[in-house]
């Protein structure tokens, strides 16, 4: 992975470089601070942070100055007097060493510490452990609250409002998002992430799949000498209790990392519904009501072990497993009316009793290879996903007269079965070469595999006592997937001037068979993903970068699914076997301004789609609807994106974003009536406040415009979160209290309409959540900045 410079982009045309190592392990630290400051003045000037082979290069103007080289765990360290001139540049300051702290939860928490939000012209990292309202919550409560990042009702995660995203963990496909999309995640706790890494116009490099972008969430892993971890204890309402250890022992050439969490949920959630029913002539008005809640019992372990054959050879093999074990209780009365009226007809209730239990493991195997020349390694990767989900499900429902009696209408019993399970297996190989001064060359193969089967049946109880299956409702559907791609990548740098250009050959074969009926649907197509990049430094630390992308959604096993939802009696949700690939080309011309206290970035974006993927609901004559993914023709998207993150004084710092786009769809291919023009934006803000040094105060602001859809809109949300925390047991132990969604205002509110229905949707997903959380860590400071090869791409 190249540096990540903080302020690297100046105006200065000398050139300043070096490396810093670990001084007892003698490997090089990644994500280091360089300062660069002014000897007369001690003004700061600009800075950098090292690469994978701690290597660090910035640019300066002629002049004298002196470095401060910093590091989490390690002591600041102050360089001899630097004399810049065109003579010496470029200038070499060698390798320097940084020897671990002796006395690191006093000295490193004060100086040096890594902002909560670094940005990139293509890259924006968002450190999760400086965020007060991330501790006690899941991987999805932490995406809630990234900067350009949705998540709706259902758990589906949108990016600058398109909600075809590639989630990664480590780098990497997870069974978290599979199985059960980015819902998944909710099994993922808060405190195993270290980062999370938004990538919102990708190159060649990465796959093509993401029409939006791609989140990477990278998890805990530490390097350092000796043993440390850290340890959380969680305690909340609705029943949030939790417990979590993050363990590394590094002894020479052998690195042991182990993460372990266990948790229990208890997730209450809410909705309601109003339909109205246009037929001959008549108006059929029904109202719904529901409320469901989820018991879980979440249990994730991943361990590993890095293997340093010399500073320049690692291998690492992990092993991650997860199980989850639940029981999902529900509750839905619908009201019917009689026509044109609003006088009741009937009262029918619903209740789902369902048991569930997913295990899955996941395999990996990594190389690296690092050469003599910086930027010039070789990684290679190898892992195998195995996962299972087994459902259980009992229905029963009952009709009433307006009165509460009996209606005569026999009352159901039901039951529902549905086993999944997902192999994939993984290779992928990088290489990079670099030539010339600035040039570099990569390439690398990737291939995939993954099977998938869903044996899904419906049964209903006849009055004879026997179980009968459901017509329609009973087989078995297979999922064969096959993308294998190549990859090449120029990039080079004249001056202030640098480049890349990619393209990226994916082939692709899906498969998808329904075993009973033995209605097979193979797919088979091949296409070209080309990328441009280009950047141009300008001076004062600002720069400047346009970037094209080719991407591509494929429908996944989810999307194709025939199977439909069964837990709503009325309302029913289903994948379609004849779904396309969505494309879409993406252009983006993005600015950065790097401060001394910290940094702004803005860019403007377009994207066009054709074939673009929308669910569009459907009402039959009885009011009964179905909701399934098609595909639309078009879609023309308009943006404008800012992000900044400032420190105002030393115990106040404000991160913020503000997204506006124009959204234009066109689903005349189906409906003329699928068409919108939508104007919508949304905002989130993060003030942290410090008090005493010990104790912090943030609160974090989410605002979501009104948006048209082609079927009708959605409402705004607007939510608050408070956090207060404060360090304990000479600093070793943090104590967090914060509250999510103060008002209890994350509802999801839509409207959609079609030429005979109009619904309203108003559903709540997860009410406020109140959580304790006690941190203790051992051997390791407050705040600190993690090293991972596992999160690379």
């Amino acid at each position: 992975m190249a540096g990540c410079p903080l302020y690297a982009q100046t105006g200065g045309k000398l050139k300043l470089s070096g490396k810093i190592l670990d001084g007892q392990a003698n490997t090089p630290l990644v994500y280091a601070n360089i300062r660069l400051f002014k000897q007369a003045d001690s003004s700061f000037v600009t800075g950098a942070v090292t690469n994978d082979n701690g290597d660090f290069v910035m640019d300066a103007a002629a002049g004298n100055y002196y470095a401060l080289l910093e590091f989490m765990g390690y002591k600041t360290q102050k360089t001899a007097p630097i004399q810049l001139t065109r003579d010496s540049s470029p200038h070499s300051l060698g390798t320097l060493r940084l020897l671990p702290s002796t006395n690191t939860l006093s000295e490193v928490i004060v100086q040096g510490e890594k902002s909560t939000m670094e940005m990139t012209l293509d890259k924006k990292i968002f450190n999760v452990g400086k965020d007060l309202a991330n501790r006690g919550g899941t991987a999805v409560d932490i995406l809630q609250n990234v900067p350009s990042v949705a998540v709706d009702g259902e758990g589906n995660v949108s990016l600058r409002g398109s909600g075809s995203v590639r989630i990664l963990i480590d780098g990497k496909p997870s069974g978290l998002v599979s199985l059960k999309g980015s819902s998944g995640l909710q099994q993922l706790q808060g405190s195993s992430i270290e980062r999370i890494e938004v990538i919102t116009n990708p190159s060649a490099r990465y796959e093509a799949e993401g029409m939006g972008g791609i989140i990477n969430i990278v998890l805990k892993k530490e390097r350092k000498e000796g043993i440390n971890g850290s340890f959380d204890l969680i305690t909340g309402y609705p029943s949030n209790f939790g417990a979590a250890a993050n363990v590394n022992y590094r002894r020479k050439n052998l690195n042991f990392f182990i993460n372990y969490s266990a948790s229990y949920r208890n997730t209450p959630g809410r909705s309601s519904q109003y339909q109205e029913l246009y037929r001959n002539d008549s108006t059929f008005i029904t109202r719904q009501n529901s409320t469901n809640r989820l018991n879980g019992m979440y249990n994730n372990a991943r361990a590993g072990i890095d293997y340093y054959f010399n500073p320049k050879n690692i291998l690492t093999a992990a092993y991650t497993w997860r199980i989850s074990k639940g029981k999902r209780y529900a509750d839905i009365q619908y009201l019917d009316y009689q026509p044109n009226s609003t006088t009741l007809q009937r009262i029918t209730n619903r209740q789902q009793d369902e048991t569930e239990t997913e295990p899955n493991s996941e395999y990996a195997l990594s190389y690296k290879r690092t050469f003599a020349r910086e930027g010039h390694e070789l990684t290679a990767d190898v892992r195998y996903l195995d996962n299972w989900e087994s459902s259980d499900q009992f229905f029963t429902q009952q009709t009433l007269r307006p009165d509460g009696g009996a209606s005569g209408v026999p009352n159901l019993l039901q039951r529902s079965l549905n086993d999944e399970t997902e192999k994939q297996f993984l290779l992928q190989v990088d290489y990079v070469k670099p030539f010339g001064k600035e040039g570099k060359l990569e390439a690398g193969l990737r291939s995939s595999s993954r099977d998938m089967t869903n044996d899904y049946s419906v049964r209903e109880q006849a009055s004879d006592g026997l179980w009968r299956p459901l017509p329609g409702l009973t087989n078995d559907f297979l999922y064969e997937e096959n993308i294998h791609a190549a990859y090449g990548i120029l990039g080079n740098k004249m001056r202030k001037f640098s480049y890349q250009m990619g393209v990226r050959a994916e082939w692709t074969g899906v498969t998808t068979t329904l075993k009973q009926t033995n209605d097979v649907n193979p797919r088979q197509y091949a296409n070209l993903f080309p990328s441009v990049h280009m950047t141009y430094d300008l001076p004062r630390q600002h720069a400047l970068q346009v970037s094209f992308s080719r991407r591509v959604r494929r429908p996944q096993y989810n999307d194709l699914s025939p199977f439909m939802t069964f837990s709503d009696s009325r309302n029913f949700f289903s994948g379609n076997p004849d779904l396309n690939p969505e494309f879409t080309n993406s252009f983006d011309l993005g600015h950065i301004k790097y401060m001394g206290k910290g940094s702004l970035s803005s860019s403007v974006y377009y994207r066009y789609t054709t074939g673009k993927i929308i669910r569009i609901r459907r009402v039959d004559d009885r009011g009964y609807s179905t909701t399934r993914p098609e595909n639309l023709a078009t879609e023309n998207s308009y943006g404008a994106e800012f992000t900044g993150s400032y420190a105002f004084v030393q115990w106040w710092k404000l991160d913020g974003s503000l997204n506006f786009f124009r959204a234009i769809t066109n689903g005349n291919n189906l409906d003329a009536s699928y068409q919108s023009d939508t104007y919508s934006w949304f905002a989130r803000t993060t003030s942290r406040f410090t008090f005493w040094r010990t104790t912090d105060l943030q609160m974090r602001a989410n605002y979501e415009a009104p948006q048209k859809t082609p079927q009708g809109r959605r409402q705004a949300i607007a939510t608050l979160d408070l956090s207060v925390s404060r360090d304990i047991l000479n600093k070793n132990g943090t104590l967090t209290l914060n509250v999510l969604d103060v008002f209890n205002s994350r509802r999801y509110r839509t409207i959609t309409q079609g030429s005979n229905f109009y619904t309203e949707n108003n559903s709540q997903g997860r009410l406020r959540q109140i959580n304790l959380t006690f941190n203790y860590r051992l051997r390791q400071a407050k705040k600190k900045v993690k090293e991972s090869t596992e999160g690379e791409f």
